[in-house]
């Protein structure tokens, strides 16, 4: 982003463009993704959304990082706590449904179509610190793994396993089958209940 708003307006104006931009490139793909059609759908003149925007690719990475804040959410919001591991692992499966849900075809130029902006990589980078710490936490109260160095393979491999299927669903256009859901759970507890590494937490 060129600029920070620092005004209420101004962040209302951001927001505006940030959502239309994210309507457009779902619905145009990236090579019919143009700042010009982005600013009429925000209701803005192409100099307004080029006083915080230098290019189209730099919206795009804004549209990247609300998606990102918008998965966060979901981790935080399972909070901590001693919740069984059934409803821990139904709450994440469900919040990241709904996160791809909104705009499944925008997940899908984002996922497969959309470069990364160089600006992004240290936002990219604070993320993916907290996404991978999360799933840590995750990892050390169901599963009885003491090395430090095993948590994180594990943490990584959860994960992967939950995006590679999300982000699959979201291709295929399979994100609101019920026995999609049904298996992720059921795919995600099998790994935190494996007989190696149980702390007895069904």
């Amino acid at each position: 982003m060129r600029k920070e708003p620092r005004q209420g307006r101004s962040r209302a104006t951001v927001e505006a463009i940030i959502q239309a931009g994210a309507r457009v490139l779902g619905e145009r793909g990236l090579d019919g993704f143009t700042t010009n059609e982005a600013a009429d759908v925000a209701g803005v003149s192409i100099g307004s959304l080029y006083q915080y925007f230098p290019d189209k690719l730099s919206l795009i990475d804004a549209i990247r990082r609300r998606h990102l804040v918008d998965v966060l959410a979901v981790m935080r919001g399972m909070g901590q706590g001693n919740k069984p591991l059934t409803q821990l692992v139904e709450e994440l499966v469900d919040g990241m449904i709904a996160v791809h849900s909104i705009q499944p075809a925008l997940h899908r130029v984002l996922l497969d179509e959309a470069p990364r902006y160089d600006g992004s990589r240290s936002i990219h980078g604070i993320f993916e610190s907290e996404y991978m710490d999360r799933y840590k936490a995750i990892i050390a109260a169901f599963q009885n793994r003491e090395a430090r160095a095993a948590i994180e393979v594990a943490a990584q491999v959860l994960s992967s396993a939950v995006e590679g299927v999300i982000h699959n669903a979201a291709r295929r256009g399979t994100l609101k089958s019920p026995e999609l859901r049904q298996e992720l759970v059921h795919l995600v507890c099998s790994y935190l209940r494996s007989a190696d590494y149980q702390r007895g937490l069904a």
